[in-house]
Parts: C-alpha cells; structure tokens; sequence
C-alpha cells in the first residue's frame, strides 16, 4: 500500500525561523504545542536603545493529541511550521508521541 501523494505527513518546525510569537499555541484546538522561551536585549547599531527579543527554548507537540488539522502551520506567520512526508512518528507510550524540536527540525530537512 502506497502513501496518497496528497497526504499531509508530519508537522516539522524550523527553528531559526521561530520567533516564538504562540500564535501556535494560541490557535491549537487540542492545546497540543507547548513553547517555552525567554526575552534577550539586543542591540543594534545606531539605535536609540536595545531592542527587546523572545530566543525559542523549548517547542514540543504531542502526536497523542494533535488532530491533524494543521491550523498552527496555517497561522504561523513566519513559516516555521510545514507539512512533510514523513509517517514515523509513531510509539508503543504515550509519552513516545511528544516530540520536541529537535526531531521536529530533523523532519524538515
């Protein structure tokens, strides 16, 4: 049995193009997507004052309760959601079915 070419896969993120902003986490039906990150001060030349950033920490998604619908890659603004074509996400617990970002970025590539 092959896989339909229109078939979805799986969720990966980018990181780097994260900006943790949540509207992820904010739009999730299932409240499947934890993000944690914390503020730095940034400073560019020639500002008047340093500029204040969220840095991505921490980003998991739980397959366990993810239903597919693919809201957070639609309201992700700077694109670091996507759909790929990978099908092995699959695990013998619960706790199996949590992903963090690290397997989620290895997806993507």
């Amino acid at each position: 049995m092959s896989v339909p070419p229109n078939a979805h896969g799986v969720i990966a993120l980018l990181p780097e193009a994260c900006t943790s902003c949540l509207a992820c986490v904010r739009d999730c039906p299932t409240k499947c997507i934890a993000l944690d990150c914390h503020t730095e001060e940034v400073t560019e030349p020639g500002a008047r004052r340093p500029k204040t950033v969220k840095v991505l920490d921490d980003f998991r998604i739980d397959f366990g309760l993810c239903m597919d619908c693919g809201i957070c890659i639609e309201v992700c603004p700077f694109d670091a959601l996507a759909w790929r074509p990978d099908f092995d996400y699959s695990s013998t617990t619960a706790d199996g079915l949590v992903h963090d970002e690290v397997r989620l970025a290895a997806w993507w590539k």
